[in-house]
This record gives structure tokens, C-alpha cells and sequence, in this order.
């Protein structure tokens, strides 16, 4: 496995204890082998979707936020988040007797500023277009100099929970290539960890939103890359504004390649796991699936598994999509 430089914490023995430590805490994710023939025989491959759906919180989200807050000593925890992350740790908060503050924009999922304040969060909405969440995070930090600030994402304790569904995924098959959602780059980073821990000749792809495709820019270009705003993709999940120092460490050499994928095709995703697969998926939850979509010639007679990231979505969203022709 390589030394990280900016995370030099990430190591060998510190995988080996969150592998062994942290999977009594979660729910292992739903692997679905063929689960849509028509995609499978549209574009000749044979494809097995990971869902983390049916994860505590809905998304793969709490695998990190567990394993982060079981770490800190802290009683008070404040965050960022568009809602899968900042549910989680809302959750987390709960279980582990702390409180949290969760900023959140006002264009957020209802369903996740809901979410939240059920497990006990606190909401901050905020206009993006006013303050940065990172402003407003820094606020409130000021206010509550006794809290600690979680990272979704840059953050190698986030990323080594997340690698526990690198190690579901690459122990459960042989496959060719996993295909990744990519925001800011905390899942796919645990994915890389995980397949260099367990050096196997899997590659990982990610998939990323065409409206937010700084990850994409910066893998061609060889240097961490921002979007300029935060982007106005329909999967909300993945409208942060670049990826995260360590993230970025990690993945510029573990990622084989980055696929962009339009909005169209995270909606038509949604449709197909709605009428094939008798699955509810999020927008950001069908980025890999629509990067097949994108690119299908790429997957050609590969065994491919696709990570549905998470399935919180509203109502009203999830019923545009799926009823659009």
C-alpha cells in the first residue's frame, strides 16, 4: 500500500483495526448480481450493483461518519453537507451521546433537512449564493470554539470507513472494474484504498456529474482543480466544489479514468433501477450507472460492479424522473 503524504495516519495497521472495529456498526451493503438483465444485454456485460440504500441512513455515508466520531473526544461536532453526510451525522451524534450543528443549503433535499432533524441534527440553511459553506462552518466555529469540524470527505479517517465497502465489494467477486460516484472524492478514495490494500488488478472508474466535473479536469490536467460555483447538477450529493487534498493524493494515481455523466443520464439511471431493479435510488446514488450509459462501448464484456451510493432523494424529485417519458 503507498504512503500518503497527507495522511500519514493511513496506514497498513490503522485498515487492519477499522476493518476489524468498524462493520458491527454497520449494515453490509445489498450486493445485487445481474439485477437488470436489459442493461446487461443491451451493452454486453455482466453487471452487479452495490447498494448502500439500505445503509443506516440511507447512503454510504455513515460508514464514515461512525467511524470518525467514534474517534474524537469531542462532544460537540459541526458540519457541512447537502444531507446524506450530515444524516449520517446526525446518527452517529445519537448513538455515540454528542450533539451536532449540520449547515446545509437551502436548495437541499427535503427529505434530508427532515432526516437530520429527526436524529436529533441541528439545521443551519444557508444561501450558497451569499455565504460558502465553509464560511458559515467557520462561524460557527467561532461561536463553538469546544466542537470539532467534520470533514465529509478530506479526511483519512472518512476515507478508511468508507474502504469497508471496498472490502464488501472486492472480497464478494472477481470483477474487472467498479464504478464510483465522485463529489468530493471521500467514497472513491476509500474504494482506491481498498483495492491497494488488498492489491488486487481491479480498476476503479469514477463517475462524476458534467456540471460539477472538477475531478475529471483535474485528473486530465494532472493538478487539484475547483469549479468556480457550486454546481447545479441534479445530484445534489456531488455539488461540492472540488475534491479534498488527501482525496485528491489518493485518487490522481489510483483511478484508472473519470467518466462525466449529463444530467439526462442520471435521470434516465433512476428510471431504469425504478422499472428493472425495484430499486429507489438518489441522483448522485446513479452516477455509475449512468456512466455506462455515458460510455458503454468502455464496459464491453467486462464484469463491472456499479456503486448506488445512496437512495435519499424527495418525492416530489423521485417522482418527476421516474414518470418522465
Amino acid at each position: 500500500m503507498k504512503n500518503y503524504t497527507t495522511a500519514p495516519a493511513l496506514t497498513e495497521a490503522y485498515i487492519t483495526d477499522v476493518w476489524q472495529e468498524l462493520p458491527p456498526h454497520l449494515r453490509p451493503t445489498t450486493i445485487l448480481p445481474c439485477p437488470c438483465p436489459p442493461l446487461a444485454t443491451q451493452f454486453a456485460l455482466d453487471i452487479t450493483l452495490a447498494s448502500e440504500t439500505f445503509q443506516y441512513t440511507g447512503s454510504f455515508k455513515f460508514r464514515a461518519a461512525y467511524n470518525l466520531l467514534a474517534a474524537i473526544p469531542h462532544k460537540r461536532v459541526v458540519t457541512a453537507s447537502s444531507g446524506n453526510f450530515g444524516q449520517a451525522i446526525a446518527y452517529a451524534s445519537k448513538l455515540l451521546a454528542k450533539t451536532c450543528t449540520v449547515v446545509m443549503p437551502t436548495t437541499s433535499a427535503q427529505v434530508k433537512v427532515v432526516a437530520v432533524q429527526s436524529f436529533g441534527g441541528i439545521v443551519d440553511l444557508i444561501d450558497v449564493q451569499q455565504i460558502s459553506r465553509t464560511e458559515r462552518v467557520g462561524q460557527l466555529l467561532q461561536e463553538q470554539p469546544d466542537a470539532f469540524q467534520a470533514q465529509a470527505y478530506d479526511d483519512y479517517r472518512v476515507v478508511a470507513g468508507n474502504s469497508t465497502l471496498g472490502k464488501e465489494i472486492l472480497t464478494a467477486a472477481n470483477f474487472d472494474t467498479i464504478i464510483v460516484p465522485i463529489g468530493g472524492g471521500g467514497l472513491a478514495s476509500g474504494i482506491v484504498l481498498a483495492q491497494q490494500y488488498l492489491d488486487t488488478s481491479t480498476k476503479i472508474i469514477g463517475a462524476e456529474p458534467l456540471l460539477g466535473n472538477d475531478a475529471a479536469r483535474s485528473l486530465r490536467s494532472g493538478h487539484l482543480t475547483r469549479n468556480e460555483y457550486e454546481p447545479t447538477t441534479i445530484a445534489d450529493g456531488a455539488r461540492t466544489l472540488s475534491l479534498g487534498v488527501l482525496n485528491w493524493e489518493i485518487l490522481q494515481s489510483g483511478l484508472t479514468d473519470i467518466i462525466e455523466v449529463p444530467d439526462e443520464l442520471l435521470r434516465k439511471a433512476v428510471q431504469h433501477c425504478f422499472r428493472y431493479v425495484n430499486l429507489k435510488i438518489e441522483p448522485t446514488g446513479a452516477l455509475s450507472i449512468g456512466a455506462i450509459f455515458a460510455n458503454p462501448a468502455r464496459f464491453a464484456n467486462q464484469r463491472v460492479c456499479c456503486i448506488v451510493s445512496g437512495g435519499n432523494v424527495d418525492p416530489g424529485v423521485y417522482a418527476d424522473i421516474i414518470t418522465a417519458h
